[in-house]
């Protein structure tokens, strides 16, 4: 344990040493990750899926505020669905705008999570969204988790249904545009989703804000395991699809990144735990006390090696001459220097 919490001291001093670089390293790879996940999912205008153009936009939202790389993301989405079909485009715009007014309302600086929760979809471990910022975050980051679900099923449904509206001729898009917004709006696997992420959100935080022995464990497991609760309940009487193993490692993952938050974040020792009373003229007091832990800086041990430094040969002749002046008394030389003053000096030269 105490090897884990010097690394996490060295990891916060590098962190705090290079924070510009390294904010900015994250913010090129957020942005570069949400821009390749669109272009590989809904890629229909040929000039924005050169991989070119995405590493460009990346740059550039490297320097950026968070909530530019979303507005970027979703002019792109709706670059491509233009391309795929206008009403769907149009369908998009007045979802995500509808989105953004929440957002800016709400969450205006938690564009991260909008961001990061498609790409915890894709990669099959959207539970790691609701858990993380469910120990660190408040009950207000359920809205950008909640439209980063239904942002991930917007792509997943165009994609599905581009084949049939590069096929449908004028007179059956409307009715091919009427469906896509039915499956959108009805989807059951959506609203099983986002109801999975929204109570697992909702337990994480709870727990974590109890006053009981490692909350932000039992939070995390907690969150995790109602995740595949409601998961497998949704499959069982709604009928979706679901793949348990990749839901199963998935819900491991996001337990073992919960107690990994806890070691680097709220790292406690809940042996020492004290608890206080006290009162006023008013109230009684009744509070919990549980010391952080801490680690002591390694102490250096410096091993100084002296440099061998010569010494000046001692003047012997003045010395003597000195000794044998003055007939068995002291001679007094210049600057009322006696002999023992002399060859003390002579010594230490």
């Amino acid at each position: 344990m105490s090897s884990l919490l010097e690394w996490r001291e060295k990891i916060q001093t590098l962190y705090a040493q290079y924070s510009t670089y390294i904010d900015k390293g994250i913010r090129f790879a957020l942005a570069l990750t949400s821009f390749l996940l669109i272009t590989g999912n809904i890629g229909f205008m040929n000039k924005l899926t050169n991989p070119v153009v995405s590493v460009g936009l990346a740059v550039v939202c490297a320097f950026l505020p968070a909530i530019m790389t979303a507005v970027i993301a979703a002019g792109l989405m709706l670059a491509h669905m233009f391309t795929l079909s206008i009403g769907v485009a149009g369908i998009a715009a007045v979802m995500l705008l509808l989105m953004f007014i929440f957002y800016f309302r709400f969450t205006p600086k938690k564009a991260v999570i909008l961001l990061l929760t498609p790409i915890a979809f894709v990669l099959k471990v959207p539970v790691l969204i609701p858990v993380v910022y469910g120990l660190i975050g408040t009950p207000i980051y359920v809205i950008p988790i909640t439209f980063g679900t239904v942002v991930y099923f917007l792509i997943k449904y165009t994609k599905t249904f581009a084949g049939t509206l590069k096929g449908a001729d004028n007179s059956s898009l409307m009715n091919v545009i009427i469906s896509f917004v039915k499956q959108i709006m009805m989807s059951k696997e959506l609203w099983v989703a986002a109801g999975a992420v929204i109570i697992c959100f909702i337990l994480v935080y709870a727990i974590r804000r109890m006053s009981v022995a490692h909350a932000w464990e039992i939070g995390a497991v907690s969150g995790a395991a109602a995740y595949i609760a409601v998961m497998a309940a949704g499959n069982i009487v709604l009928d979706t699809s679901i793949e348990y193993i990749s839901l199963i490692v998935g819900c491991f993952l996001g337990a073992a990144v919960g107690y990994g938050m806890e070691l680097m974040i709220f790292s406690v020792d809940y042996a020492r735990t004290e608890n206080l009373q006290f009162e006023d003229d008013e109230y009684y007091y009744y509070v919990k006390a549980v010391p952080k832990v801490s680690v002591a800086p390694s102490e250096k041990r410096v091993k100084r090696i002296n440099k061998h430094q010569e010494t000046e040969p001692i003047d012997t002749k003045r010395v003597h001459k000195a000794v044998k002046g003055g007939s068995g008394q002291r001679t007094q030389l210049t600057g009322d220097m006696d002999i023992d003053k002399l060859i003390e000096k002579e010594l230490t030269k």
